[in-house]
């Protein structure tokens, strides 16, 4: 007799290499927002790098480098709390984020 994981036993996570094809792009933009905080703190720590100002155009190639839809992922970022942006949207930088979410000013990308 096997036993079965009960359905509320909590599954480990997977990895966030499953969400990249072999050539190192992203196949989609998780639906998941778990998932999704999963892979933006993994664009983070891999495309930026901490006290450096990115300009927009910086963060965009970075971004299309793994997804066409740089400007999603850009926006996911910033809501996110993962990169902040100045008021006037003219950089970009990464920052700490704390336990809760949004923990950035919100800003539209």
């Amino acid at each position: 007799m096997t036993s079965h994981p009960s359905p509320s036993a909590p599954r480990a996570p997977r990895p966030v290499a499953d969400l990249f094809s072999a050539d190192g792009r992203l196949k989609a933009i998780p639906r998941r927002p778990a998932r999704r905080e999963d892979l933006l703190a993994h664009l983070t720590e891999t495309l930026f790098e901490e006290g450096r100002d990115y300009r927009e155009p910086e963060v965009n190639q970075a971004l299309l480098a793994v997804h066409e839809d740089f400007s999603a992922l850009r926006r996911y970022l910033v809501i996110g709390g993962f990169l902040a942006r100045t008021k006037d949207g003219s950089a970009y930088r990464r920052q700490r984020r704390t336990d809760s979410p949004g923990g950035a000013t919100p800003a539209v990308a």
